[in-house]
C-alpha cells in the first residue's frame, strides 16, 4: 500500500528481457533498510525488489504488467527516470490518498498550458475509468497523488505546482506521453454501490 507521495526519483540502469523483463533501478534510498521481497511503487506500479545494492536495486517485471501499463512491450529505456515510492509502513504519515500500486490502465496527455508558475494537463482516459473519475476527487497518475480540477467526458485535467514539478518526473511531463492510471479505490467502491442500488452511507 502507497500513498501517491513520491520520495524520490529512480533511473533506469539495465533492461533485460527474458521471460518477464528484469529491470535495474538506480536510487538514493538506504537501500540496508530496504529487504528482498519488499514493495516499491515505479511510475505507480507496485514492483518487488528481487535483488539489490548500495543504491539499486532490480525488479521482474511480467509479461501481464508490461501490457497493461505504460511500460509496454518494448519495456523501459535505459536513462528513463521514474516516480519511486516505497510501501506505507504503520505509523507513516498518510499525505496523498491510499494507492494500491495496481495500475488500472493508462492516460494520455493530450493538452499543457502554463497557469502562473503551475503547469495544466490535461489528459484522455479509457471510457470504461473515466467513470470514477470525479471532479476534486484524487487520481494516480505514475504514481503521484494528485486532485482533478475538471472533468468532461473522457477527459480530465490536473494541475501541478512547481514543487510537484521538481520533486518528480512531472517537470518533464509532454503532450503526447502515456502515463499509468490508477482510480481512486474509493471511487470504484462508490460507483458499485449506486449501480447496484444501495444508498450510500446505508
Amino acid at each position: 500500500m502507497f500513498t501517491g507521495i513520491i520520495t524520490d526519483i529512480g533511473i533506469v540502469r539495465a533492461v533485460e528481457m527474458r521471460g518477464d523483463m528484469r529491470a535495474r533501478i538506480g536510487c538514493a534510498y538506504d537501500m540496508a533498510g530496504v529487504d528482498l521481497g519488499a514493495s516499491i511503487a515505479c511510475d505507480g506500479v507496485c514492483l518487488t525488489v528481487v535483488a539489490k545494492g548500495p543504491d539499486w536495486f532490480d525488479v521482474d517485471i511480467s509479461a501481464e504488467t508490461l501490457s497493461k501499463t505504460s511500460i509496454g512491450a518494448e519495456g523501459w529505456s535505459v536513462g528513463q527516470r521514474l516516480n519511486l515510492e516505497r510501501a506505507l509502513r504503520v505509523g507513516d504519515e498518510l499525505g496523498g490518498h491510499i494507492v494500491s500500486g495496481h495500475v488500472d490502465g493508462v492516460a494520455q496527455i493530450s493538452a499543457a498550458a502554463k497557469d502562473g508558475d503551475s503547469l495544466r494537463l490535461t489528459f484522455e482516459a479509457p471510457a470504461d475509468l473515466a467513470r470514477f473519475i470525479a471532479q476534486k476527487g484524487s487520481v494516480t497518475l505514475n504514481g503521484t497523488s494528485l486532485t482533478v480540477n475538471e472533468v468532461l467526458g473522457n477527459s480530465f485535467g490536473i494541475n501541478l505546482i512547481p514543487h510537484t514539478q521538481q520533486v518528480t518526473t512531472w517537470g518533464d511531463a509532454a503532450v503526447g506521453d502515456v502515463v499509468n492510471l490508477e482510480i481512486d479505490t474509493l471511487a470504484r467502491y462508490v460507483a458499485r454501490l449506486a449501480e447496484a442500488g444501495q444508498p450510500i452511507g446505508a
